[in-house]
């Protein structure tokens, strides 16, 4: 059974819900990956199911080979997150795979409140890559061989991502199971 080698941190971590919460969904993540497209939606469903019972992590795990775009991506989201606006634009970037080139990401910024010249210049200078790459390799040591994959209180997910299925994993593991 693969374990989260890099335990989650509110200092170094995006994560919605509380910090104390019983359960952690971690997710590792591609924003041009249609997997991980197919899951944003179940992720929204399962966090409003859960309510306060969960504390839901994202890390990217950008699968540069096969998605051209996902690292740009990856850098823009770090991008936001350092303008105060993560999740704006991780949810952008996932409603908008269909362009995620570097224009792409320009009106994803302007569309979410960031400066967009900002967000370029800070990808194409690689400001934000140390914490992509910090991501990614923990997923790699963690056993992430594909986007997305998922953890539930540091333990891989290795079973369906469809919402009844996580949804009841994640109820299971509220009750300490």
């Amino acid at each position: 059974m693969a374990q989260l080698t890099l335990p989650v941190n509110p200092a170094r971590d995006h994560f919605q819900g509380f910090a104390d919460a019983p359960v952690t969904l971690v997710e590792y993540g591609d924003y041009e990956c249609p997997h991980c497209g197919r899951a944003h939606p179940i992720v929204r469903a399962v966090q409003q199911a859960m309510g306060d019972q969960l504390r839901f992590v994202f890390r990217n795990f950008p699968l540069s080979e096969m998605h051209p775009h996902a690292n740009h991506a990856a850098q823009a989201s770090e991008s936001a997150a350092a303008q105060g606006v993560f999740w704006e634009m991780h949810h952008a970037l996932f409603t908008h795979q269909s362009d995620l080139s570097d224009n792409g990401i320009k009106t994803l910024a302007t569309q979410v409140g960031v400066d967009p010249e900002k967000t370029i210049s800070e990808i194409l200078m690689g400001k934000h890559e140390p914490k992509v790459k910090e991501d990614f390799l923990s997923g790699v040591r963690s056993g992430v061989n594909g986007t997305p994959t998922f953890f539930i209180n540091g333990v891989r997910f290795d079973d369906s991502w469809d919402e009844e299925t996580l949804l009841k994993a994640l109820q299971k593991a509220a009750e300490g199971e």
